[in-house]
């Protein structure tokens, strides 16, 4: 895999931080960009050939620490700069999900697996101070988000989503009744959260308020496990999890439901007004939705007859257009508009 920024209609393709993985069996995945868009988020992974060999044999994960290295990278735009800010006063070998901290421009968080278990993190903007949000937890976290003002916090821990302080004091399970809950994102006014909850393979777009009540189901996803292949051939990871988002304005939700033999888009309003907003045929699945941030596009995965591709989407009349042209055997995965200057 190979971290690459291009324009809205697939124009100016290049590739980022091509020097970070020279090393055999290494590999980059945009992650996201700062607020003002003059800096990539890029996660570097690196496993080596043996350990991919047991976990395939094996049929679970094998994170030892000498055969798998997940780094998470800033990489300056204009220059091409990439820092490798979790290799600072490191506290893992695999660390992921970083992101800017939302209402302060010194911190970042992040994910780190310690000991068997995945953390929350909290650190300084050069990569220093890292704390844990959840120390002394033998519990797995994951999918760890902050709200917009940067005030509260939201991951799942052992498939149950928790909401806390930024800090993460003041920790609420979000009582669901369901054995998996997942991926957890605060709406843009900090309102309400948006998670998958179900079952493992069986789960649908649901949302509380920011204080963990008001559980509502939104939509469901009408038989789709809720994954997409990165390619199709065999490998027990089980592909990358398709998820719902937000809408630039927080009114309404994209998620992808199975209609048929088809996996396509939907929209829906908090109050459960759904809008089927693509209509395939072929087999055709689409995934990964993110919308731009003016509301007035989505950018998305979509694989048909086999190849997985990048389209942009106009709300407004359904059009669509291809922006990458991938041969069999290639792929296009998870898309992140580049946000506006301000």
């Amino acid at each position: 895999m190979r971290a690459v920024v291009a324009r809205a209609d697939g124009t100016g393709r290049r590739e980022l931080a091509a020097e970070i993985v020279r090393e055999a069996d290494a590999w980059t995945q945009f992650v996201g960009w700062s607020p003002d868009g003059k800096t990539a988020i890029i996660s570097r992974g690196w496993q080596s050939q043996a350990n991919a060999r047991g976990e395939e044999e094996h049929k679970q994960f094998r994170h030892t620490q000498d055969g798998w290295l997940v780094d998470a990278f800033l990489v300056e735009l204009a220059t091409g700069r990439a820092t490798n800010l979790t290799a600072i006063e490191r506290v893992s070998n695999y660390n992921g999900g970083l992101f800017f901290w939302p209402g302060d421009a010194t911190k970042l968080g992040f994910t780190a697996l310690i000991d068997g278990n995945s953390h929350p993190f909290r650190m300084d903007r050069d990569g220093r101070n890292k704390t844990d949000l959840t120390k002394a937890s033998q519990e797995f976290s994951y999918g760890f988000s902050s709200s917009r003002d940067g005030r509260r916090i939201a991951y799942h821990k052992n498939y149950q989503v928790f909401l806390a302080d930024a800090d993460g004091s003041n920790a609420r399970r979000v009582d669901t009744g369901k054995p998996f809950n997942f991926a957890p994102t605060w709406s843009p006014d900090g309102a309400h959260v948006l998670f998958l909850s179900g079952e493992h393979y069986n789960c649908h777009p649901h949302v509380v308020l920011s204080d963990g009540s008001g559980l509502r189901k939104l939509a469901d996803r009408g038989g789709y496990r809720g994954v997409t292949e990165f390619l199709d051939v065999p490998d027990f990871h089980g592909g990358s999890s398709d998820t719902p988002v937000w809408s630039a304005d927080g009114r309404s939700v994209f998620y992808t439901a199975k209609v048929g033999t088809e996996v396509e888009l939907f929209q829906t309003t908090l109050d459960g007004r759904i809008a089927k907003v693509t209509s395939s045929s072929g087999g055709t699945t689409h995934y990964h939705p993110q919308p731009s941030p003016d509301g007035n596009f989505l950018v998305c995965g979509s694989k048909h007859g086999g190849v997985r591709q990048m389209v942009v989407l106009r709300l407004a009349d359904g059009s669509m257009k291809q922006i990458t042209h991938h041969e069999a055997g290639h792929a296009a995965m998870w898309p992140h508009w580049q946000p506006v200057p301000q």
